[in-house]
């Protein structure tokens, strides 16, 4: 009896001993295929991680222009984040989505990204300037054909967007060309452009009617209307100035959360969107074409106002420069106009 236990003692110590040998064989394999470059069979490596849904909203206006490449794109499966859009006609459509968490981008106007900022605590960032001026003076009278500020003095000029940017754009040109915007000039504000354009007609086709136009309908109001002339192009009239801020009409703005959640596909979207614009530019009859299947600017029209809708990319610290230095003038207008006080430096998306 006790030989036989003898026995099994020694089967047990043996058959320790043969583990412990076929362990660290096992273990130098493993340490061989990992030093020979060969990768490790686990899920982590096979399996390539899913594209980030980016949720886009935008407005069917020059605001969006620049990205109808990125559409094309997305809706055939060329780019690197997947995207779901939204495009509306006015940014009060999409806004209640942005705050609620619903939208992670939207493209819209420039101080409504500081706007939504403030009102959600510094939960919105900006992420690119995607649109400069896009606003016209046209006139029909041709009397004067000497463009000049002063011509404008006791003229009643017709426009759109009271109590946002292109408000106190014409207000800060008119008064750095010497005039009084509440004296000298009587600015009668319309809630969209067709609504000048119907006026116009009603007048019986005025001789001395003046109107401000964003792209793309100054170009409709041109080609419908050949008398109607162009006297500014308010872009040019604002560099003449000399200033180190820039007149700026749209951007990209992103909910901050999905840019700390999502780095990547924040810079996959900035590069996917710097070449939609370099496409759009260089591009016109195709991009007007898109600009018709995604916005429902006809074609004719998008081909002549692209040029004029003044599509960049500006982002980084060149994009925080120009905007911050264009916010200020809108906050010494009316502090309302970005929130009500100045964005942090944290609301730029800097990298």
């Amino acid at each position: 009896m006790k030989s036989f236990k003898k026995y099994i003692s020694i089967l047990v110590v043996l058959s320790l001993i043969l583990a412990a040998f076929s362990g660290c064989a096992a273990k130098n394999e493993s340490n061989n295929a990992n030093n020979s470059g060969a990768p490790e069979n686990n899920a982590a490596n096979t399996v390539p991680a899913e594209p980030v849904t980016v949720r886009l909203g935008g407005l069917t206006g020059p605001t969006t222009i620049g990205l109808v490449k990125l559409l094309a794109d997305a809706e055939e499966g060329k780019t690197g984040n997947k995207y779901e859009y939204k495009l509306a006609g006015s940014a009060d459509e999409l806004t209640p989505l942005m705050i609620k968490g619903e939208l992670d981008v939207l493209a819209g106007p420039v101080n409504l990204a500081a706007v939504l900022n403030a009102k959600t605590e510094g939960k919105v960032q900006l992420a690119a300037v995607t649109t400069l001026g896009v606003l016209y003076i046209f006139t029909t009278n041709t009397e004067n054909t000497d463009p000049s500020w002063a011509q404008l003095k006791g003229q009643t000029i017709y426009a759109t967007g009271k109590g946002s940017t292109p408000e106190y754009n014409l207000r800060y040109l008119l008064t750095k060309n010497g005039l009084d915007p509440d004296k000298d000039v009587t600015i009668e504000f319309k809630s969209e452009p067709a609504e000048i354009l119907a006026l116009y007609e009603a007048s019986g086709n005025s001789k001395s009617f003046y109107a401000m136009l964003p792209q793309p309908y100054a170009t409709v109001a041109s080609t419908k209307y050949p008398e109607f002339k162009q006297i500014f192009d308010l872009s040019e009239e604002w560099d003449k100035l000399g200033e180190e801020s820039k007149m700026i009409t749209a951007c990209l703005m992103m909910r901050k959360e999905f840019a700390e959640q999502h780095p990547e596909a924040v810079e996959e979207l900035l590069k996917e969107y710097a070449a939609s614009a370099q496409w759009v530019n260089a591009n016109i009859d195709d991009a007007a074409a898109l600009t018709e299947k995604y916005i429902g600017v006809k074609a004719a029209v998008a081909k002549k106002a692209i040029p004029l809708c003044n599509i960049v990319d500006i982002t980084g610290s060149e994009m925080k420069t120009a905007v911050s230095s264009y916010y200020k003038i809108l906050f010494d207008q009316n502090p309302a106009a970005v929130g009500g006080s100045m964005p942090a430096d944290s609301f730029y998306y800097v990298q």
